[in-house]
């Protein structure tokens, strides 16, 4: 039999406000345990949330541009349940009325193209944080994230394999920084991903039962649980066994997901109207502001990329796919480098030294106006390209000064004739046979004798010039 999965998702985004939703607590990462709290996002008794407008408006921009319809009148509603890490025993959320709804992303994976439905995206406020010591035995609650603002953004059930999964995280990732309602980080939990899994025969019109896998923090753990569960599913179904409808956790080290509790439904969290949060009516003119405020989004970089610049389309998608390196870009440009000089150096030396540092390009320190200036160097022949790389290398962590760099190690470009000219008569002098093998017509021997004049200066000869003084030197033997 062939088996079809289908998933939905629930994506958890941290709002990147300076304050957290109904407080004046900071929303900073980190901090010692329990030092970005106070009475309200703690849920001490007698206090009383109040909305940080900060937050409604990035639900709506986030919404605007995942092209949702904004609810004109909307509220918050509690979500009941227990857990150590809720003090207050509930959650301010939505549920019957949600800021966003009825939205959709266009995606593109190998498979070709796809529109994902969006069933709705709703504020709500995060949770704090359950710390395992194994060592002493002991969970301890950290509160710090009580309180953190979040939108959550439900889909409906239109995806088929992990690479769709994927291939929509990416976009909205990127849309949603692009936005700057949101860093993303996903290692620091500020994009968390619920997969809602089922298998089904192929054509079957009925859903199955369906898993939920919870609070998965990296692409890689997204695809690789996706494919275990789904195999997971069909196996014991296959075995005459039935799914049970549950929360399950993915094990990175196990490479499995296990069985965590039964899966709630909406009335197991006695859901009602918040009452102490007055229902929120958005004015015409409120969302006609916010419209106005939309940035220029990747697709359109893109296209304007490749139009005012002639890029090939992979250099612009491989550009805008961080806002950062798309920024990067733009300033370098504006300095006067030229576009695809920019391009190759963003997609090859900038991004290698990204990737083998762990850095994203935000964290990156390296400045456009630096690699502007390498770029002219290698223009100007003060530098060749190899000798302008290690340069790169060498400033790129702490953004030295190029120029002074270049000064202080010697590694200005030899230009000179006469001196490429001197130490080519030594390297003649040393290597008769290679100059017999050119003169027989071996093309070889002719490399070979510009990569010893090379050396003999260290790397830092303009090619160009070594070039052309062999051969007049050849000429003349």
């Amino acid at each position: 039999m062939t088996w079809e999965t289908v998933i939905g998702l629930e994506t958890h985004v941290e709002l990147a406000t300076a304050t957290k939703i109904f407080c004046g607590c900071t929303t900073e990462f980190g901090g010692d345990p329990n030092t970005h709290c106070c009475p309200v996002c703690t849920g001490m008794p007698g206090t009383l949330p109040v909305l940080n407008e900060a937050v409604l408006e990035f639900a709506v921009k986030a919404g605007l541009a995942l092209n949702c319809a904004v609810t004109r009148c909307c509220r918050f509603d509690r979500k009941n349940y227990f857990y150590p890490d809720l003090p207050k025993a509930y959650q301010i959320s939505q549920l019957y009325l949600p800021i966003c709804h009825d939205g959709a992303v266009d995606i593109r994976t190998a498979a070709g193209a796809k529109t994902i439905r969006i069933h709705e995206l709703h504020m709500e406020e995060d949770a704090g944080k359950l710390v395992h010591d194994p060592w002493i035995d002991q969970t301890r609650a950290d509160y710090n994230r009580c309180g953190v603002p979040l939108i959550e953004i439900v889909t409906e059930p239109d995806f088929r394999s992990a690479d769709e999964v994927v291939a929509y995280l990416e976009k909205l990732r990127s849309t949603l920084q692009y936005l700057g309602v949101s860093d993303c980080k996903m290692q620091e939990g500020s994009l968390r991903c619920d997969v809602n899994l089922s298998v089904r025969p192929a054509g079957a019109p009925a859903l199955g039962t369906r898993t939920e896998m919870k609070n998965l923090n990296s692409f890689k753990a997204i695809a690789r649980s996706i494919q275990y569960e789904a195999r997971r599913q069909i196996e014991r179904l296959e075995d005459g066994k039935r799914v049970v409808q549950e929360t399950r956790r993915w094990d990175e080290n196990k490479d499995a997901t296990f069985a965590m509790r039964s899966k709630e439904n909406a009335q197991d969290y006695r859901y009602f109207p918040e009452p102490d949060i007055p229902p929120l009516e958005l004015s015409e003119a409120y969302l006609d502001r916010l419209k106005a405020q939309q940035p220029e989004m990747a697709e359109a970089r893109m296209a304007r990329y490749q139009a005012d610049y002639g890029l090939p389309a992979y250099d612009t998608q491989m550009i805008t796919a961080q806002k950062a390196l798309a920024d990067f870009f733009e300033r370098a440009v504006a300095l006067g480098a030229p576009a695809k000089q920019v391009s190759n150096w963003i997609m090859g030396e900038v991004m290698g030294q990204l990737s083998a540092r762990g850095l994203e390009a935000r964290d990156m320190v390296f400045s456009p106006a630096a690699l502007a200036r390498l770029i002219a160097l290698v223009q100007e022949g003060k530098l060749n390209r190899n000798t302008a790389v290690k340069v790169f290398e060498a400033v790129f962590e702490h953004d030295e000064d190029v120029d002074a760099y270049v000064q202080k190690h010697g590694l200005e470009q030899v230009s000179d004739a006469g001196l490429v000219g001197c130490v080519a008569e030594e390297v003649f002098a040393a290597n008769p046979k290679s100059i017999e093998d050119y003169k027989a017509g071996k093309e070889k021997a002719f490399g070979f004798l510009v990569g010893q004049v090379m050396r003999q200066l260290k790397g830092q000869a303009d090619p160009a010039v070594v070039r052309r003084v062999l051969r007049m030197k050849l000429e003349q033997n």
